[in-house]
């Protein structure tokens, strides 16, 4: 037999764990890219879900003045997460909308008293058509529309403290 052979087992364990290494020290780009970047904001209309509160249509987000629109749920625990830069965002001047997602009105009412409430208004969205509508895959995500209802920017998951200069930029460039 020839001893060569013998090493062959050791190279390719040596070789998977060099493929193993590689993907480990330098991982695949996980940047998620939105097919509606550009487009319109799909045309809704939804109740109102907040007391006090009015719901949200595609048409308010044609008004001329960017915004963000964001989708949330009350069950969601990111959303809780997200709320303190929701909050930030508005001092800041960004007019932020929502779409609450597979809820009711007093658990939505209860996580707006309990987080803060950042929203100009909150369409609920009980079926996730509007969610789907917009290519989002869960909650919370959110979009920077610009004046015209055109998408510039989807963020995919929750808004973090190291999020809330980017987006702020994106709205008032959004013009």
């Amino acid at each position: 037999m020839k001893r060569w052979l013998l090493w062959v087992p050791l190279v390719g364990f040596a070789a998977l764990l060099g493929v193993i290494a590689q993907g480990l020290l330098k991982p695949a780009d996980r940047t998620v890219r939105s097919a509606m970047i550009g487009k319109p904001v799909p045309a809704f209309r939804l109740a109102a879900i907040a007391p006090g509160k009015p719901g949200l249509a595609s048409d308010d987000l044609q008004g001329g003045q960017p915004r963000l629109l964001n989708i949330f749920a009350s069950w969601c625990i990111p959303c809780i997460a997200e709320a303190p830069q929701l909050l930030r965002l508005k001092q800041l001047g960004v007019p932020i909308d929502a779409v609450a997602v597979r809820d009711t009105p007093d658990a939505v009412a209860d996580f707006l008293r309990r987080n803060g409430d950042p929203y100009a208004r909150i369409g609920s969205d009980r079926e996730s058509a509007v969610q789907l509508a917009l290519g989002s895959s869960g909650v919370p995500e959110s979009f920077v529309v610009d004046g015209q209802g055109r998408i510039v920017l989807q963020h995919v998951g929750d808004i973090r403290a190291d999020d809330v200069d980017a987006i702020a930029a994106a709205v008032r460039n959004a013009r």
